[in-house]
């Protein structure tokens, strides 16, 4: 299994596999074009209240335990599901706009798909 976490602002690789976005927002200043994805699951996206409350001051750990409550819900378990099923074929590449990807939702999801 490879998962893999970068910014959707880097350039492509040949190595990425499928580009799966995990972000609600579509990333300022970026084409689809350039984007490249493969995967936009908005139900794997933290809701809008987790993301404004992490970006004022939240802690990444408690950022953590609410994101992994969330994808309990029914929607975002099966996109889960989905999505671990998609790791099982071949890479996947994580993408995310935030600046600090090693603490972001996407991080959150390669640990979970790695346990």
């Amino acid at each position: 299994m490879s998962v893999r976490v970068r910014r959707v602002y880097e350039p492509p690789e040949p190595d990425d596999g499928l580009r799966v976005l995990v972000d609600r927002l579509w990333p300022r200043g970026v084409s689809k074009e350039e984007a490249r994805l493969d995967e936009w699951p908005k139900a794997l996206t933290p809701s809008d209240d987790l993301r404004r409350w992490y970006h004022h001051g939240g802690s990444y750990d408690e950022f953590r335990r609410r994101y992994e409550e969330e994808l309990t819900a029914p929607e975002a378990a099966g996109a889960l599901g989905t999505l671990r099923e998609l790791v099982s074929r071949g890479p996947v590449t994580l993408l995310t706009a935030g600046r600090d990807p090693e603490h972001s939702q996407a991080s959150v999801l390669r640990d979970l798909l790695a346990s």
